[in-house]
């Protein structure tokens, strides 16, 4: 019998979910019933989290007693700090990442119970944890020392000053709460995929979570914000920002990073807001380098893409680049500060994941040889 192959899985449903609905064609991104347009500046991270979590946005009794069970848990073992300060020079900062989330396993007194009471337990966790770990990091690797979390403080603002060692203001804070509320959630993608695979074996949310930490460093996935930051270094000014396009797209197969998308066939939601907050920050700061060389690159992309009847939109690493950028983030901390976003949505579907559970078990077409027989080693 004939088989279908749907490579890379397009196409194929594994299971029913009411956290996120996609429509690629229209534009749309949903979370739980809500347009992002809806959340992004408006609602806070928590509140997108609880939605994510709960079905339903909080009232202010709701959300109080949320970010009072984030509270206590806004600090890091220092053995990661220990661990962060062994590893070699020039580790990733997603890497560190990688091995920080496994740590803390260890450090948990019940980090195997999949029921639950015990994921909501570690999700509350790892919500308040995630930024504190890349922050220390970033700290750790510039020579400074982590800066001790506040309670008081929000799960973005408390990355900002983590990250600084200065409480932000509420502008930047509030930036960051956009840019984490984009970044949320967004379906069964790579790396949510492969926190859902990975749970539906009944293993711990420490290992589910740090399979999707692995996943989300590919420059296919999380990395390419990064990617699209390295690009507008190299090109260095406005005028050489065509030549530079003009120049990938002469390649075979050539791609400029931070265009098109698996799923989105006009514009990514995410990239409309952000390209306004981008040329927000642009105008606030009066450095409008990055944000001008972006829009010129848009442009060009949409003339090419034109000529051959094509869309090939800005996805959300490409206005997220120039963003942090003027935040003042390296470039490698792009694809960090998306984990400490996207934790709320892996939570939110390995919530569902471990409530009703089968184990994936896909299939794949063999086209090896057959009918072969052993022969001794002797003999061969």
């Amino acid at each position: 019998m004939e088989q279908t192959i749907n490579r890379g899985l397009d196409g194929v449903y594994i299971d029913e979910s009411a956290i996120c609905f996609i429509d690629g064609g229209k534009g749309q991104l949903v979370y739980r019933g809500y347009d992002i347009r809806e959340l992004a500046g408006k609602a806070s991270f928590e509140e997108v989290a609880y939605l994510l979590w709960r079905g339903e946005l909080p009232d202010r009794a709701q959300l109080d007693a949320f970010r009072a069970r984030l509270a206590p848990y806004f600090r890091v073992p220092p053995a990661v700090y220990d661990l962060y300060r062994s590893l070699p020079a020039g580790t990733s900062p997603m890497a560190a990442l990688r091995s920080a989330v496994s740590l803390l396993a260890g450090f948990d007194e019940q980090p195997d119970g999949v029921d639950e009471a015990n994921v909501h337990r570690i999700g509350t966790q790892l919500l308040a944890q995630f930024p504190l770990l890349v922050a220390a990091f970033q700290r750790i690797r510039a020579g400074q020392e982590p800066v001790e979390p506040r309670p008081d403080l929000s799960v973005a603002a408390n990355f900002l000053y983590t990250l600084t060692g200065e409480e932000p203001s509420p502008a930047a804070t509030r930036v960051m709460d956009v840019a984490l509320v984009l970044h949320a959630e967004h379906g069964s993608n790579a790396s949510t995929f492969v926190a859902r695979a990975t749970a539906s074996t009944l293993t711990d949310v420490y290992s589910a979570i740090t399979a999707a930490v692995g996943a989300l460093k590919g420059p296919l996935h999380g990395g390419a914000n990064t990617a699209v930051m390295k690009a507008l270094e190299e090109i260095g000014s406005l005028e050489a920002v065509e030549p530079y396009v003009m120049g990938v797209l002469a390649k075979p197969g050539g791609r400029v990073m931070g265009f098109g998308h698996r799923v989105y066939k006009v514009l990514d939601p995410r990239a409309e807001i952000l390209k306004e907050v981008s040329r927000g920050l642009a105008e606030e700061s009066g450095d409008s380098k990055w944000f001008e060389m972006s829009l010129e690159m848009e442009r060009v992309m949409d003339r090419e893409m034109a000529k051959k009847g094509k869309q090939v939109k800005p996805n959300v690493d490409f206005f997220s680049a120039s963003v942090y950028r003027m935040l003042g983030f390296p470039g490698d901390m792009y694809t960090p500060i998306f984990a400490v976003a996207r934790i709320a949505g892996w939570m939110a579907h390995l919530y569902e994941q471990y409530a009703d559970n089968r184990i994936m078990r896909p299939r794949l077409v063999y086209t090896g040889p057959t009918g072969k027989t052993f022969t001794p080693i002797d003999e061969r």
